[in-house]
């Protein structure tokens, strides 16, 4: 199986139970210089094609499962294509889509739990975790076809530093397009609708960064796609839409 890549970030952690040490380790004052070579383990969620983006039924008509399946792919590769990410998991029931996503070098998984996005979310940390235990896990949304490695960069160095759980918010400011939660913290998604409220009540930070306009436009609507497709979307969003024309 593929392995995750590493990262050479260096941070000096107290050592603690459970917490393996580095091969260079040097203890100093109580402390130990541990060599952290993670990064950060997505986990992004598709419902299947011809169920998947329903709301854009009326902007995209027939188009809608080979858009829904272009967002992820796009979303996936540039996702992958960025320096703080060591892989990705998507979690689907999606024969095609999981067929591709894989050649793009993400771990596919089926939705076993069959409950749901946070329930498929749980489960997709879970199945990170049971690869990796010490692994941080971020969930990201499958939508985000405009998607720039140099931004989501952004957001993960932010959420990285949070001290827990941290999120951000979508392009509306009323749901969630990303979720972090680092080393031995529970992910608790709770995707879906208001989930910028939810998210703050369990106590995970908001990411307010500037600039980072592609990670937080999700399409689920005409306007949304507008917005993106204005930002500038990723080749296999541009193909899928070429000639579309959206209704409001």
């Amino acid at each position: 199986m593929r392995q995750p890549h590493k990262s050479a970030a260096k941070h000096t952690l107290m050592p603690g139970p459970g917490r393996p040490r580095g091969a260079g380790d040097r203890p100093h004052n109580g402390a130990v210089a541990i060599d952290v070579t993670w990064k950060w383990s997505l986990v992004v969620p598709l419902k299947p094609l011809e169920v998947a983006k329903s709301r854009l039924a009326r902007a995209a008509g027939a188009v809608r499962p080979a858009l829904a399946l272009a967002f992820a792919l796009d979303t996936v590769a540039a996702a992958l294509a960025c320096a703080e990410v060591g892989d990705v998991t998507v979690v689907t029931d999606d024969g095609r889509a999981g067929a591709e996503l894989a050649a793009l070098g993400a771990f596919v998984v089926p939705d076993a739990p069959a409950g749901g996005l946070n329930a498929a979310l749980r489960y997709g940390a879970a199945r990170v975790r049971g690869r990796d235990p010490y692994a941080a896990v971020a969930a990201l949304n499958g939508d985000l076809p405009a998607l720039r490695p140099a931004e989501l960069s952004q957001v993960l160095r932010e959420a990285a530093g949070a001290q827990g759980r941290a999120f951000l918010a979508d392009a509306a400011g009323v749901g969630t397009t990303l979720l972090a939660a680092p080393r031995g913290s529970a992910l608790s998604p709770a995707f879906g609708g208001p989930s910028r409220a939810r998210h703050l009540a369990t106590g995970a930070r908001e990411i307010t960064l500037p600039h980072v306009a592609s990670v937080r436009q999700d399409v689920d609507t005409g306007d949304d796609l507008r917005a993106a497709l204005a930002l500038g979307v990723g080749e296999r969003t541009a193909l899928a839409a070429s000639g579309l024309l959206i209704a409001d």
